[in-house]
C-alpha cells in the first residue's frame, strides 16, 4: 500500500551523565541532538533527568537546589535549540512548582522556543536507590497526548512504563506514537541471570505496550555507573534504549553500556493499517471492565 503519510525520522539520545554540572550536561545533549537533526530527524528523545545524576538514590533536602521553575534556565536553552533546529524536541526536567512541591515532568517543544507541553509523571516508584517519592510530586495532568507538527505524542516517564493502563488511556486518546524518557539499572549486586531477566522484563512489557495499542514506542534510558552520593553501591543503569514498531517489533537498539544516538523512520500510515486488521479497540468489553478501578478484587 502507498503510504498516505509522511514517514517520520525520530532520534533518540541515550547520554551517561558524569556530575551535576546542568551546562555541561546540556551542552553534550546539544552536541547529539544537532547531529540528529543533521540527519534529518524531525523528533528528539532525551532520556529522564538528563541535567544531572540521577539523585534519588538517597533522600537529602539539598537536592532540591537542582530543581526549577518550567520557564526557567534549562527552558530557554532547549527551546532556543528546538527552534533553531526546527525540530520537535522531547526533554525532561526537575520541576519546582512552589516551595515544597516538585515534579518528575517533560517538556516538549514544536520546533519552536515556545512550550508545545508537558507531561508529568504519574506513577512514582519508592524502591532502595530510587527514592523518587521523597521528591516528586504524582502528576495532576492526567494522561493527554501532546500535540505536535509530526502528530499526537504519549509521553511517559520511566516507572510509567510499567503500567498498560496509562498507554491504554494515552492511545484512547489519540497518541500516534509513545514516548518514554528512562532511568533504569541494575544493581551491581544481582546475579547476571537476575540483571538479564530484569532488563528483558523492561523491554517486553513496553514492546507489548506497542502490540496492545497498535502504536510506535520509543525509549531513552541513561546508561554508565553512578556512584551513591553516600558511596555505597550505585546503580549500573543499563542503557538498551530502543525503537518498537506498532507490532513490537524492534527497529532499533542500543548498547547497554555506551552513550548512542539511535535514528528509526517511522512509518504513521503503517500504524493505521495495522490498527484496521488488528482491531483491539473495537472489541473491548468495555462494559466489563468497572473493577479495573479498584485497587484489588477481593
Amino acid at each position: 500500500m502507498q503510504s498516505a503519510k509522511p514517514l517520520v525520522r525520530v532520534g533518540v539520545v541515550q547520554q551517561a551523565i558524569s556530575g551535576n554540572d546542568k551546562q555541561k550536561n546540556w551542552q553534550e545533549s546539544a552536541t547529539q541532538i544537532r547531529q540528529l537533526a543533521q540527519d534529518g530527524c524531525r523528533c528528539v528523545l532525551l532520556q529522564e533527568l538528563h541535567s544531572t545524576l540521577y539523585f534519588c538514590q538517597t533522600e537529602d533536602v539539598d537536592v532540591f537546589d537542582l530543581a526549577e521553575p518550567i520557564e526557567g534556565e534549562g527552558h530557554r536553552f532547549f527551546g532556543a535549540l528546538a527552534a533553531e533546529l526546527n525540530i520537535v524536541l522531547i526533554t525532561s526536567m526537575f520541576e519546582k512548582r512552589a516551595a515544597g512541591l516538585y515534579h518528575n515532568t517533560v517538556v516538549v517543544y514544536d520546533c519552536s522556543a515556545d512550550i508545545a507541553g508537558i507531561y508529568r509523571k504519574m506513577h512514582i516508584p519508592d524502591d532502595p536507590g530510587f527514592y523518587e517519592k521523597f521528591y516528586f510530586t504524582p502528576g495532576d495532568l492526567g494522561f493527554t497526548p501532546i500535540e505536535t507538527s509530526i502528530g499526537k505524542l504519549g509521553v511517559l516517564v520511566c516507572w510509567d512504563q510499567w503500567y498498560p493502563e496509562a498507554a491504554r488511556l494515552m492511545a484512547m486518546a489519540g497518541a500516534e506514537i509513545l514516548f518514554y524518557p528512562t532511568a533504569i539499572g541494575w544493581d551491581r549486586n544481582d546475579t547476571p541471570e537476575e540483571q538479564a531477566r530484569q532488563r528483558d522484563a523492561w523491554q517486553i512489557i513496553q514492546r507489548s505496550h506497542a502490540v496492545a495499542n497498535s502504536v510506535p514506542v520509543v525509549v531513552a534510558n541513561r546508561t554508565g555507573f553512578e556512584l551513591s552520593p553516600t558511596g555505597n553501591e550505585g546503580i549500573e543503569f543499563w542503557g538498551t534504549s530502543f525503537v518498537a514498531g506498532p507490532q513490537g517489533e524492534l527497529l532499533a537498539q542500543a548498547s547497554t553500556d555506551k552513550a548512542e544516538n539511535l535514528i528509526v523512520d517511522l512509518d504513521l500510515q503503517r500504524t493505521e493499517d495495522i490498527k484496521r486488521i488488528w482491531p483491539y479497540f473495537r472489541d473491548r468489553r468495555i462494559d466489563a471492565y468497572d473493577d479495573i478501578n479498584k485497587r484489588w478484587r477481593d
